[in-house]
């Protein structure tokens, strides 16, 4: 099993990263290499809960920033050991985690142990459990226990966006629509009342409904909102007497998952709705000083986050995120999971000139 050298080229660190296998729950022999490299950096105040560790610098600077990233994968797939390949024009590093997200995570560890005196104090956050049940969550468990080094101006998640920066996140929300009917044999329909027919309505809503495009701090948010999940019925020749719709929406982060739930019930007027799950989108914040920069030195084209991620918990903790990482996330969890070595790069430079003096 590799231990961690710093030295080594940022090619090597991401291979090794992926080969200490960390699924979800299985971080600590991750976790352990990470807190022994930052523990060589005298710059660096080092704070372990669990599996997650949060590494500060305490230059006094006016202001500090949050740089995240999870260090746990889906399962393995038989994609590992990670292993350098040339894909047509260029090189990739295929293996389990190398987008999502230990890609990420080589990067921070190199900036956060080669950038010395940074030109903000920086957070630097390695959590655990990302990808299973919230309650799970490292950063929602840091955010519980040690709230005082959650704290700064702006974040970046460094979740993979093909070297892109991905502003905020929608909110996500989902209900259950239920309607009941009266049970009878299939060949005596009349003697009962059809719960999935009953359906209809809601379906018809969906089916007219337009999403909007939302505007929030300069992103064009895309709603939408989709029916997810039926079920309903006992057997094949019994009119059934109970079904549900889940319903997903995605709405924009000009409004609270409590307005969304609102706007669901006026939309949904006179069905039997039950609210299922719910998290809050994130506005991106793109106005603050720290974010300006980050844009200007990053170079990068800025587009929305359709998809919900964590930059919504340091939302609720009224800091504005952005998602900036390498890799593509449609490559996310898959088998051939694999980011190119140019986006390892591309946000290693884009993170250095943002930080540095």
């Amino acid at each position: 099993m590799p231990s961690l050298d710093i030295s080594k080229t940022l090619v090597e660190l991401t291979i090794d990263i992926c080969n200490i296998e960390s699924v979800s729950s299985n971080e600590k022999m991750l976790a352990d290499e990470i807190q022994q490299l930052l523990a060589t950096a005298e710059h660096l105040k080092v704070v372990r809960d669990g599996n997650a560790l949060v590494a500060s610098t305490n230059l006094g600077r006016d202001t500090r920033v949050l740089i995240a990233g999870h260090i746990d994968t889906v399962p393995v797939a038989e994609n590992l050991p990670a292993e350098l390949h040339h894909f047509e024009r260029e090189q990739v590093i295929v293996g389990r985690g190398s987008v999502d997200m230990k890609g990420g995570i080589a990067v921070m560890l190199k900036l956060a142990i080669e950038i010395v005196e940074p030109k903000f104090d920086v957070t630097w956050i390695f959590y655990d459990n990302e990808e299973v049940a919230s309650d799970l969550n490292g950063l929602g468990r840091l955010s519980r226990n040690h709230p005082g080094l959650l704290q700064g101006e702006f974040a970046v998640l460094c979740e993979p966006t093909s070297a892109l920066v991905e502003g905020g996140c929608n909110g996500t929300l989902r209900v259950e629509i239920a309607t009941e009917g009266v049970k009878a044999h299939s060949a005596r329909p009349w003697m009962g009342k059809n719960a999935v027919h009953a359906l209809l309505g809601p379906l018809q809503i969906l089916n007219d409904f337009e999403p909007e495009t939302i505007t929030v701090d300069g992103l064009d948010y895309r709603e939408s909102l989709n029916a997810v999940w039926v079920s309903g019925g006992i057997a094949t020749n019994v009119i059934p007497d109970f079904s549900v719709l889940t319903v997903n929406y995605r709405f924009a982060p000009d409004k609270t998952a409590a307005e969304a739930i609102e706007k669901l019930q006026g939309l949904f007027e006179g069905f039997d709705l039950k609210v299922t799950d719910e998290a809050e989108g994130a506005r991106p914040g793109l106005d603050r000083d720290a974010a300006v920069q980050f844009l200007a030195a990053t170079g990068a084209k800025v587009g929305p986050k359709y998809g919900w991620t964590d930059v919504a918990r340091f939302s609720a903790m009224g800091i504005p995120a952005v998602n900036y990482g390498p890799g593509d996330p449609s490559l996310a969890h898959a088998d051939n999971e694999n980011v190119p070595v140019g986006h390892l790069f591309d946000v290693e430079a884009g993170l250095r000139g943002w930080l540095s003096l």
